[in-house]
């Protein structure tokens, strides 16, 4: 798949998944392209677990209770952690955002759908939650979790507004 389909075929899928193994090859191709995202500064704030461990699934997805969460073959947590330049400059969002996307669209590329959940992570202590599930070390935080898996239904992509009415060209 190329890189154009790849953007046009990905959706967030937060339906049920089938019951199947993801080779441990196709999640490190996953995370390889989030530690391949940009950072500010070459700093590289952003880290990753994955599990793929049931009963580890099983606790989380009693956090966050969802048809993807129940059903994932794996989870992805992207962590991040904070640190200021000299100059007063944070990129602690960016840099996961930037590591999310890539994963997202890997998992796209690889055969298989996800959702990036972060609006719940940040509702009830889900994220804390979550951290005290994983022992998650202080200083890296939560700001989302990724369930994955090969989809049992369709992924669909949502309508997007035309080029015309998000994009001005200046020549």
């Amino acid at each position: 798949m190329d890189f154009f389909e790849t953007v046009s075929k990905r959706g967030s899928y937060r339906r049920e998944f089938v019951n199947e193994i993801i080779p441990q090859e196709d999640l490190e191709q996953i995370i390889m392209a989030g530690i391949k995202a940009p950072s500010g500064y070459n700093h590289q704030t952003t880290s990753f677990i994955v599990i793929t461990n049931k009963e580890f699934m099983k606790k989380l997805a009693t956090i966050i209770d969802t048809p993807a969460m129940q059903t994932a073959s794996a989870m992805i947590i992207p962590l991040s952690e904070y640190w200021q330049a000299e100059n007063g400059l944070s990129f602690e969002i960016e840099d996961y955002a930037s590591a999310t996307e890539n994963v997202m669209l890997a998992i796209t590329a690889k055969g298989y759908a996800g959702v990036w959940i972060d609006g719940q992570i940040k509702l009830c202590d889900a994220g804390e939650r979550i951290a005290a599930v994983l022992n998650i070390p202080e200083g890296k935080h939560i700001r989302a979790i990724i369930p994955m898996g090969k989809p049992m239904h369709e992924v669909t992509q949502r309508e997007k507004k035309p080029l015309q009415e998000r994009v001005t060209f200046i020549s």
